[in-house]
């Protein structure tokens, strides 16, 4: 059984990065393998199937509700975008922006958050490099807020799921910590993006509305991932037993920048555990989300801004690696002297 779930874990970590066909239809993939992973180790039954088919309703509902809204009023919210900008001091819009948009994530869920934010980088006319470290940083923003409700995004979702907690478990476990990092990388926005230079276009082209039929599409495809997710957790709960239960959570910490390459929600399906204490589960939690914005697959709103932006790998991990490397070692040092 080891053997099996260390095969298909394997799997889990590289298709996606060699087969181009796993890489445009991870949804279904990761969905076949969290089935698979729960039949190997032996623990499917139907609670467990009507439990991984449940889970994922809320966040559904809401990123289609959000995606209609948003194609409803795009226009409008592109029209104050603008508006808002020239009337605030530039690093002041900025810093908001970031902030913002990662606790507002939590609510209209990290990719509709990522939509808006393509519709602000976009509106907003800056040179190349400006327009990069906006989207990196609100991406990290983005990628941690939504953490905070299990509607925000599929990690958060999982979390919960697994924890067998309520729905604002994540905000009294984690939500000091994120606050705080949402203010430092709306400081630094601050302090490295340029204010538009007047005459001078955005490298990126205008983002295309949606059609009804992408919206339900991706709704659809976000269902069969925190599905498959689900699936993938039970399936892995022997592992996580063996290997993951009694490590320092200051190392299960560093482990996790696995995540800048993976989908931070398909390792938090695989390591949390309800057996786990809230250090521990902070630890986890903490490392997926600060390194989950280092490159581009390690969240969903950064494949979304960085493909409708047209942002390279390069280009994200030239800002994206040092400011993840910095993040995570002020709250490494800060978890130390916390546990001193």
């Amino acid at each position: 059984m080891i053997i099996g779930l260390l095969v298909i874990f394997i799997l889990v970590l590289l298709l996606p990065f060699v087969s181009e066909y796993v890489e445009k239809n991870l949804e279904m993939f990761l969905f076949v393998m969290g089935l698979s992973a729960a039949l190997v180790s032996g623990v499917m039954n139907s609670t467990l199937f009507l439990k991984a088919a449940y889970d994922p309703v809320k966040i559904t509902v809401a990123v289609f509700i959000a995606g209609l809204l948003f194609k409803w009023f795009q226009a409008k919210l592109e029209s104050y975008i603008l508006s808002v900008s020239r009337r605030l001091p530039f690093r002041v819009f900025a810093a908001l922006t970031v902030i913002l948009l990662g606790l507002i994530s939590s609510i209209i869920t990290a990719i509709i958050a990522a939509l808006v934010l393509v519709l602000v980088v976009s509106a907003l006319r800056l040179d190349r490099e400006s327009e990069i470290r906006l989207t990196v940083l609100a991406c990290f923003s983005i990628g941690l807020g939504a953490a905070l409700t299990p509607i925000g995004e599929p990690l958060s979702t999982i979390a919960i799921s697994k924890l067998n907690e309520e729905f604002f478990f994540l905000l009294e476990l984690v939500g000091t910590q994120i606050g705080i990092a949402l203010l430092i990388f709306g400081i630094l926005a601050a302090l490295f993006v340029k204010r538009p230079v007047s005459g001078k276009s955005s490298f990126s082209k205008k983002p295309a509305g949606e059609s009804y039929e992408e919206i339900l599409v991706r709704a659809i495809k976000i269902y069969f991932f925190v599905m498959g997710l689900t699936l993938l957790g039970a399936g892995f709960e022997p592992l996580i037993n063996q290997f993951l239960i009694g490590l320092n959570p200051l190392l299960l910490y560093w482990i996790n920048m696995i995540s800048a390459v993976l989908d931070n929600a398909t390792l938090a399906a695989a390591e949390i555990s309800p057996s786990m204490d809230h250090f521990t589960v902070q630890s986890i939690l903490l490392g997926l989300l600060i390194s989950g914005g280092m490159l581009i697959p390690g969240n969903i709103p950064n494949i979304i801004a960085a493909g409708k932006l047209q942002i390279t790998s390069k280009e994200w991990a030239r800002f994206g690696v040092p400011v993840a490397l910095f993040t995570m070692v002020a709250y490494f040092i800060f978890m130390v002297i916390w546990i001193k």
